[in-house]
């Protein structure tokens, strides 16, 4: 691979890092990495993980954590506001801020502005750009800091920072960029709308070479003998629609034979299990909470039906494109998903998987069904899906785009990424 000698010195913004929830960004540095990007990392929060995916061991550059609260090191946060003041661009950036303070009135507003005088004071003058992961606050946080010290500044948008943010704050955050991408086409005609010609379409994809085929897959359980091997991976929230997936499952009829397991936390796990329980499911259901990727993988190879029913949540959040669907489809697993966000982009229904309408738990209950009776069908299901991930989302592809805004490639990047 040939290593670029052009590329713009960049500081890579993350909330939190490493996180075993966003491998894909670590996979995506990487790649950068490899491609010869000369890059820093900065994040705004310390990580909370256990455990860190094999990835994470390959990423060499150093990471510079800011301020998680400014009160607890009010001593930076000071000497910087008293550097940062002298800046040509704080005036403008501060009188920005405040106007930015008066529509969302929090603390959190605070913070990334205290974060940004860090960051803006701290980083090696040699990093010009700066490159944010999510547009909420990672981005308010690049954006003042590369206002302030005379950078440019770039956003990846993923899901939740899309869908939960103003449209006022998405529209002047993107008029300010350099540029941005987004992983879904669902998300970037969204934002093309509100800012045209601003943003890319890259879809992450998947590192293959962490997924190779998990061979034969048993096809023989149909719920009449042993139990069904089913299984979903996911944070307990409540864009997962995990509820929505156990009130499914206790439609079932009583004699089918499965066993669901579930990998991953979150805030809603206590209540899940709570809800199983009321049911009468618990002696059917396995929660393994979070797991190393190498666990996670076994579990796809071990498992029958994988089941996400994503759901748009109250408050509107919901999910881009997962990519635990890309991971059970390399190993051929049958995929079962609602027909929501970006998911139908990875999935056609009848063809590579099923989908479902999201909150139509009858609907779910009746797919799951058909799907535990029918292990044909499933394996159908299975060889077509990972058919199309092996050929349309290896991430080695969908990296061009981003590596040519970056300087990583010769050519201008293309408004969209042909990788799907």
């Amino acid at each position: 691979m040939v290593r670029s000698q052009t590329s713009v010195p960049t500081a890579i913004v993350l909330k939190g890092y490493p996180r075993l929830s966003e491998t894909f960004i670590a996979q995506e540095i990487l790649e950068l990495q490899r491609l010869g990007l000369d890059y820093t990392i900065i994040s705004l929060r310390h990580p909370t993980d256990t455990a860190s995916h094999p990835v994470h061991g390959k990423i060499t550059a150093g990471v510079n954590y800011l301020p998680e609260y400014l009160y607890q090191e009010p001593f930076r946060v000071l000497k910087a506001w008293w550097k940062a003041r002298r800046m040509p661009g704080y005036g403008a950036t501060f009188r920005l801020w405040l106007k930015d303070l008066k529509r969302d009135f929090t603390p959190n507003r605070g913070r990334r502005f205290g974060q940004a005088l860090v960051l803006a004071t701290e980083l090696d003058p040699k990093f010009r750009h700066i490159y944010a992961h999510f547009l909420h606050t990672p981005s308010s946080v690049a954006r003042y800091a590369a206002l302030m010290s005379g950078r440019s500044w770039s956003a990846s948008a993923h899901a939740k920072d899309i869908w939960l943010s103003p449209e006022w704050e998405k529209r002047e955050k993107l008029a300010d960029a350099a540029w941005a991408v987004t992983c879904t086409r669902y998300g970037f005609e969204h934002l093309d709308s509100l800012a045209p010609g601003k943003t890319r379409l890259v879809y992450h994809g998947l590192d293959l070479s962490s997924f190779a085929p998990g061979g034969e897959t048993v096809v023989e359980r149909d719920g009449a003998g042993e139990p069904v091997r089913l299984l979903s991976v996911g944070r307990a929230v409540p864009k997962k629609g995990f509820d929505q997936l156990l009130d499914a499952l206790a439609r079932l009829p009583e004699e089918l034979s499965w066993h669901w397991t579930h990998i991953g936390g979150g805030k809603e796990l206590k209540a899940l299990k709570g809800q199983a329980e009321g049911l009468g499911l618990s002696g059917r259901i396995t929660w393994r909470g979070a797991a190393a990727q190498s666990e996670v993988l076994e579990a796809y190879r071990n498992s029958d039906l994988f089941i996400l029913p994503s759901r748009i949540a109250e408050d509107g959040d919901r999910d881009g494109l997962p990519n635990v669907l890309m991971e059970a489809q390399s190993q051929g697993l049958c995929c079962l998903a609602t027909d929501v966000s970006a998911i139908p982009e990875l999935m056609e229904d009848g063809v590579t998987g099923a989908l479902v309408p999201p909150d139509d738990i009858a609907a779910l209950a009746k797919a799951v069904e058909e799907l535990i009776r029918k292990p044909a069908l499933r394996a159908r299901y299975g060889a077509a899906g990972e058919a199309r991930v092996r050929s349309r989302f290896d991430h080695l592809t969908a990296i061009g785009t981003l590596a040519a805004l970056l300087g990583l490639a010769a050519g201008a990047a293309t408004g969209t990424d042909e990788a799907a």
